[in-house]
């Protein structure tokens, strides 16, 4: 199982003292994860509220490749609905031959009422409109001509494509189960989000293997699990913020996790999600044994959430530094850490 950094760049708690800058933390973050021996950088995507401040996923990556050597740099989304494809298309193609071919390029419906509100994107609308962005953006890629999503202008082909070819590996997130077997059956990877749809790893290695039966023979999609993480000294400071980071998330209008909350009310406590196993916070040994549990449940990719709840910068990058100095079994040369 690799091991990542995925960064949603909250703006929790509030500010209520000097503006921190999250966009330099991040940068910190991913210098660290480069030099650390982690396999990737993540970011997400969010636009309108302080639950995410990156607004332009490729923007901050050509940022972070600036910055970096090896880490592969991770969209976790780029929310299609909310963009014409053809310029998903250009702008990603552009960041994986600035980077050297280190893009994972993951794509999404959108679930944030705000933000579909936001481009007025009809939520029982947003899949279609996923999936022909979807079908537009890899067509693009391939070299084909395509039009933008109104259907005016001539068909074109980009003037730059990716240097992985024919695409970037393509990541779709999933927040519903029944959205697994229609992915795996398009040979695409998933990216899951346990703690706000799951009840623990028992439930999670259940989906995975449900995806994993349906893939088509010979496919290598993998399975990414997005998980917060903290290893230190004490592990209270980082229960507090996982406390933040859930009350805020209930609060911006996180669908599935609010759904989770009405079936199972403890599932808002940050004790609970821990106690569930589905956010790994204490000791570096504590977080070895969590995130093998992680490896046993069939996770390829494990996306450590670091940077949460307003924790500081210093023991954000400490904890990467202690996950990274006790899962130290690497491959040959700079290859990703593996648990």
């Amino acid at each position: 199982m690799r091991l990542s950094v995925f960064s949603v760049l909250d703006a929790f708690p509030p500010s209520s003292g000097p503006e921190r800058d999250r966009y330099g933390e991040l940068l910190a973050l991913a210098r660290v994860a480069d030099t650390s021996g982690l396999s990737a950088v993540w970011v997400a995507e969010h636009h309108f509220h302080d639950g995410g401040l990156d607004p332009a996923p490729a923007v901050l990556l050509a940022a972070v490749a600036a910055q970096t050597q090896r880490v592969r740099l991770g969209s976790m989304v780029s929310v299609l609905p909310f963009h014409d494809p053809v310029e998903v298309a250009e702008q990603y193609a552009l960041l994986d031959r600035v980077s050297g071919g280190r893009l994972n390029l993951g794509v999404g419906s959108g679930y944030i009422p705000t933000e579909l509100e936001g481009f007025a994107v009809d939520p029982t609308t947003k899949r279609e409109r996923f999936d022909r962005s979807l079908e537009t953006l890899l067509a693009a890629f391939r070299g084909e001509a395509v039009r933008p999503a109104d259907g005016r202008g001539r068909p074109s082909v980009l003037n730059v494509r990716p240097r992985q070819r024919p695409h970037p590996p393509i990541w779709i997130a999933a927040q519903r189960r029944e959205a697994l077997v229609p992915i795996a059956r398009r040979g695409f990877s998933v990216a899951l989000i346990p703690y706000a749809t799951v009840s623990g790893p028992e439930e999670l290695a259940e989906e995975i293997r449900e995806f994993r039966t349906a893939l088509p023979d010979g496919s290598t999609a993998e399975v990414a699990a997005a998980v917060h993480l903290y290893a230190g000294d004490s592990a209270e400071p980082a229960r507090a913020a996982l406390q933040r980071y859930l009350d805020a998330r209930l609060a911006t209008g996180s669908r599935s996790y609010e759904e989770k909350v009405r079936h199972d009310p403890t599932a808002r406590s940050a004790a609970a999600i821990e106690s569930a196993g589905l956010a790994v916070l204490g000791s570096p040994s504590v977080v070895r044994a969590g995130l093998e549990r992680f490896r046993a449940a069939g996770v390829d990719e494990l996306l450590g959430i670091f940077d949460f709840g307003g924790l500081p910068l210093a023991e954000v990058l400490g904890s990467v530094r202690h996950v990274a100095a006790n899962l130290s079994a690497r491959q040959s040369g700079a290859g990703p850490i593996r648990t």
